[in-house]
């Protein structure tokens, strides 16, 4: 079953917009999660929005309040998201953080009392595709502990960063300091899978599984042992650290509305024309791909560097539309039965 992405988008600006968000605001949190969709990421699309609206509902979250520049020194801000939507937040910051390089040659913007801001790769690719380049890391509720620790502390914590480039799809790295992120095996969970891939989570005794209800209720898996556990570490550090909102281990996951979810961002963008000027960078960045891109596979398909596998998934969806399970479009339907509008088709 799929749809296109320019319906999907509408109807979740639609959702939110009924919802009482200011339009132009539910429209860039839409297609920030509809960008998911269209890269395949659906644990990170359009049917989160039930999710949110849950949130919002119980209180712990603000539908559409005032962000405001907290402070501001040149090349450096802190926004505070007010406990807002976290794509609304990021792509704010992110848009100032453009901005700002074009003055200083870096702009550097962190986000404090935000939430879940979705998928990171969204946030670089906006400096990439502006001939910038583009990083992102955000926190993210406990999901694993330290290593050798024994207590769950650690996030997700995402890292992306973006490449510009003139010629080729952009260089984009988007990767959790997890194996993978929780809301692949919440949404193997939710639409029914009995088993996830080996070395993705253990169950709540430490004892690896591969079943997504018992990983859901133990650990993830850290990226590389202690390196994935140490880079999940230091991305709360500067998330949520460096923007004064908590300390590591302190977020609140989406699923949860008994708090607020205290969600740190930071945002950074740099121009290369400040370092060795933006013509021999670009050069130099389309010499690299081309070694990675054109260089023969060892198995004998093809080598791809960060991005180019979602750059040719999301041309493949722009195409032949965003193809959806019966769960998320049975999610879909209940959120417009409770707005009185009309679902994406199947």
């Amino acid at each position: 079953m799929t749809t296109t992405g320019i319906e999907l988008r509408r109807f979740a600006t639609d959702v939110l917009a009924a919802a009482g968000m200011r339009r132009h605001n539910a429209d860039v949190v839409a297609g920030v999660m509809v960008g998911a969709d269209l890269l395949g990421v659906h644990s990170h699309g359009a049917t989160r929005l039930a999710t949110y609206l849950d949130r919002v509902d119980a209180g712990v979250m603000a539908l559409d309040p005032e962000m405001v520049l907290v402070r501001d020194h040149g090349a450096t801000a802190l926004l505070d998201a007010a406990n807002g939507f976290g794509q609304l937040a990021a792509s704010r910051a992110m848009v100032d953080a453009i901005e700002r390089a074009r003055a200083y040659g870096a702009g550097v913007v962190s986000v404090a009392r935000s939430n879940h801001f979705g998928i990171a790769g969204h946030y670089v690719r906006a400096a990439a595709e502006s001939g910038l380049v583009g990083i992102a890391l955000t926190n993210a509720s406990p999901a694993m502990p330290p290593f050798n620790g024994t207590r769950r502390l650690l996030g997700t914590n995402p890292i992306a960063i973006g490449i510009p480039s003139r010629h080729r799809p952009l260089a984009v790295l988007d990767m959790s300091s997890t194996t993978v992120a929780r809301g692949k095996i919440r949404r193997a969970f939710d639409n029914g899978a009995t088993e996830i891939p080996a070395g993705w989570a253990t169950d709540a005794t430490g004892a690896p599984t591969t079943d997504p209800a018992a990983a859901l209720a133990g650990n993830l898996a850290p990226l590389g042992g202690p390196k994935g556990a140490g880079l999940s570490l230091v991305i709360d550090l500067l998330a949520g650290s460096l923007s004064g909102t908590g300390p590591v281990g302190s977020v609140v996951g989406l699923p949860d509305s008994s708090a607020v979810s205290g969600t740190g961002h930071l945002v950074i963008a740099l121009d290369p024309e400040a370092f060795g000027g933006a013509d021999l960078f670009d050069r130099l960045v389309e010499q690299s791909l081309a070694d990675v891109a054109d260089m023969d596979a060892a198995d004998g398909e093809r080598v791809y560097y960060p991005g180019l596998i979602e750059h040719e998934q999301r041309e493949r969806a722009e195409r032949d539309g965003i193809r959806l399970t019966d769960v998320d479009h049975d999610r879909l339907g209940a959120l417009a039965d409770r707005f009185g509008l009309a679902a994406p088709a199947r």
